[in-house]
């Protein structure tokens, strides 16, 4: 494999470089959270009286005093410069989805000059960056910039140690001036609120006598590709868009699927043990590491936590993974689709709602259908997925996971929920209106000796729903890679919220004339499921016919972002938000006008590197080869002999498609006067991709034909097999 000089260059340095080392872990025990600010560590800096406002305030949500802020500020001032920390920094999370943070020094002078350290609990409460420079849909104008970071205490704060210092980070909401959230962490607190205060109702309702503050629980698993970073330095579309825009598919791809769970090459083992290290320092139980299917694929999963916690972790998590890639010489992808033609990666985002009373009330232990509380919340996801469907679609809706819903590798656009066999049958019994008994699991016995039989779960796994039933939560697949999970997790928790807040008035009707809470329960699931169960489906969710029976039962097929988006000015979805406190329909609007700016600048940034890449690397190559071609031509007929020029001719015929459509590309992208941000988006969808499609046509059959010592891009080949 020869390429241009510096793919050549490229291959050499990777092929002649060793892993780099990483020292020997220490045990868990001794590296365990030793770089976050944890209740054991505030247990024993914090006076008796201040520790048990702060564990009540992380546990249930209760206020703090600004005393005890004094108290902790100063603590944790002490913790973080005993780590070597001489700045903090307010983290939150704006609307681009990606982390932010401003760094300020502990150090402040005297009257007298000398240097002095100070931390106070103002400071550690409230911080200021400008509320206008980051996306606001125009909640704040320029000329009105006051935004505010307020401390989170019940994610705790952490030591983020690189290689140039160590600063104190502490996770924070991040609020306008007039008081409306400009992030991702508020209307997440408010939807786990929500769905508190609703699920409370429910379970008194059921004769619960103690009932503790429930939360809802996240553990999303992460995928990504590895790609070594001398072949995505040359790769201006890796660089800038995050996924290749050209590309021939190489001889083999993932069809043998040796890659699948396969062992991992040492050089990815090595940046994986890295990875891990610094997670287990700050309190990320990371659990679950493995090849994926693609070439150059692999995958991440946490253990579960509290969804707030759980979200701020994901955020690290990428940071961490990006920024270890680094050191190793590699380039992360979160894309969702970086490379045409193999997997692209999702983050199955695991859910569920529990507390410490109750326990996990998605789970349907061994006797599901006589747990009336498990009953009552999985049929309230039910309602949630079928009255809110389109919702679910719009807040999983980029331009990059556009690329992998129903691709058949993914689930499809349509929200559907899979319950498994034993559950829906259950359900199925309610519609009825009756409830036996249900199917069960039995054992696994493969009649060898040496392999013990093992507990069957009683229901299969269904790859192909994007939202579906796995034996004690749910896990919305379709998810994009790229994504903050609180999209996600507000939208679940909300849905929730409001559908156990109509289960608890049909529950309070049903009882008052029924005073059996077994039949009060049937009853309103019956009604429930009559009016929500075509939202249920078992069956293979990427076949022609269920997108055919998709539109017949009334549920929306909405394939691209430009479809979803709009649905977040919905009127069912507006009186969701603004019934449960999430979200005001100031904040909900300015979501729609952020994310749509989003997709379009993501597109029309793309449409320039095509147009940049083919024009500069491309045409140049390809005219070359064929340059040569007509040489070799003239060359061999003045020797009297005829060669088949069939391949000159097809080059020339492609490079006058390529160029074709990149004119009709940069006509496209000059076009303005759009009448709405929704028609700006559908003539992303339809007409630029479309025409960025066309010419890749082009460009990846050049790729094919053209001399490979003239191809100036890293290939497939070389980028997703030499590691």
């Amino acid at each position: 494999m020869s390429g241009s000089e510096s793919r050549a260059q490229a291959v050499f340095q990777i092929t002649n470089s060793e892993p780099m080392s990483v020292k020997k872990p220490k045990s868990l025990d001794k590296t365990w959270a030793t770089d976050v600010f944890t209740l054991v560590k505030m247990e024993e800096a914090l006076s008796k009286n201040a520790f048990k406002a702060v564990k009540k305030t992380v546990e249930t949500g209760g206020a703090l005093d600004a005393g005890t802020a004094d108290i902790v500020a100063a603590a944790m001032k002490d913790w973080a410069m005993s780590k070597g920390a001489n700045y903090f920094s307010h983290i939150f999370y704006p609307m681009t989805g990606a982390s932010a943070e401003k760094h300020d020094g502990f150090i402040i002078s005297d009257s007298t000059g000398k240097a002095i350290t100070e931390f106070t609990g103002s400071l550690l409460i409230k911080g200021e960056p400008d509320g206008s420079s980051f996306p606001n849909g125009s909640i704040r104008v320029t000329n009105a910039a006051r935004g505010y970071t307020a401390w989170d205490p019940t994610s705790p704060a952490y030591i983020m140690q690189t290689d140039n210092g160590a600063t104190l980070c502490i996770p924070c909401i991040f609020i306008s001036w007039s008081g409306e959230s400009l992030d991702k962490k508020v209307p997440l607190l408010r939807s786990n609120s929500a769905m508190n205060d609703a699920a409370q109702k429910v379970l008194k309702l059921m004769g619960e006598q103690k009932v503790t503050t429930l939360n809802s629980s996240c553990g999303a698993e992460q995928e990504y590709f590895l790609i070594d970073s001398n072949f995505a330095n040359l790769r201006p579309d890796l660089l800038l868009a995050g996924r290749t825009l050209f590309g021939a598919a190489p001889a083999k791809g993932q069809e043998f699927d040796d890659h699948y769970f396969g062992a991992i090459p040492p050089r990815v083992q090595v940046y994986m043990q890295d990875v891990e290290n610094q997670l287990y320092r700050l309190g990320i139980p990371a659990k679950t590491r493995h090849n994926e299917v693609a070439p150059g694929q692999f995958e991440i999963a946490p253990y579960y936590e509290a969804a707030n916690v759980a979200a701020d972790h994901q955020q690290l998590l990428m940071t961490v993974l990006k920024n270890t890639a680094k050191k190793h010489g590699f380039v992360c992808l979160m894309h969702e689709k970086p490379f045409a033609g193999i997997n692209g990666s999702g983050k199955h985002v695991n859910w569920s709602v529990g507390n410490s009373t109750q326990g996990n009330l998605l789970d349907p232990g061994t006797t599901p259908h006589s747990n009336l509380n498990f009953l009552l919340f999985c049929g309230a996801v039910i309602r949630g997925v079928n009255k809110f469907g389109p919702l679910l679609r719009a807040v999983i809706a980029t331009a990059g996971n556009d690329h992998r819903l129903g691709a058949n590798e993914a689930p499809p656009a349509i929200l559907s929920v899979y319950l498994g066999s034993q559950i829906e049958g259950i359900f199925d019994q309610i519609k009825a209106g009756k409830l036996d008994n249900a199917d069960e699991g039995g054992l696994m016995d493969m009649g060898l000796s040496q392999i013990m039989p093992f507990a069957k779960d009683a229901g299969d796994r269904n790859r192909t729903s994007p939202f579906a039933f796995t034996g004690n939560r749910f896990e919305f697949r379709a998810v994009g890679s790229d994504q903050s999970v609180t999209g996600p997790l507000i939208a679940m928790n909300t849905m929730l919220a409001d559908s156990l807040n109509w289960i608890s008035g049909e529950l309070e009707i049903e009882l008052k004339s029924n005073s059996d809470t077994t039949a009060a329960t049937i009853a309103v699931l019956k009604k429930l499921m009559n009016e929500n169960g075509q939202a249920v489906f078992g069956g293979d969710g990427y076949s022609s016919e269920w997108h055919k029976e998709a539109v017949e039962r009334g549920l929306k097929n909405l394939p691209t972002t430009a479809d979803a988006l709009p649905y977040l000015r919905d009127a069912a979805v507006k009186e969701l938000f603004s019934s449960t406190g999430v979200l005001s329909p100031i904040e909900l609007e300015s979501r729609y006008e952020v994310y749509s700016e989003q997709y379009i600048l993501t597109i029309e940034v793309e449409a320039k590197l095509v147009i940049n890449m083919t024009k500069t690397s491309i045409y140049p190559a390809a005219t070359r080869y064929l340059t040569d071609l007509a040489m070799a031509s003239t060359a061999a007929s003045e020797m009297g002999v005829e060669i088949d020029n069939s391949i000159a001719a097809g080059v020339a015929e492609n490079i006058n498609g390529m160029m074709t459509a990149v004119k009709k590309l940069e006509d496209a992208l000059a076009k303005d006067g759009y009448k709405s941000e929704e028609e700006h988006m559908q003539f992303c969808a339809n007409t630029i991709r479309s025409l960025m499609d066309e010419t890749r046509g082009h460009v990846d059959a050049l790729e094919g034909v053209v001399a490979d010592d003239l191809w100036p891009l890293p290939t497939y080949q070389e980028m997703l097999y030499i590691k």
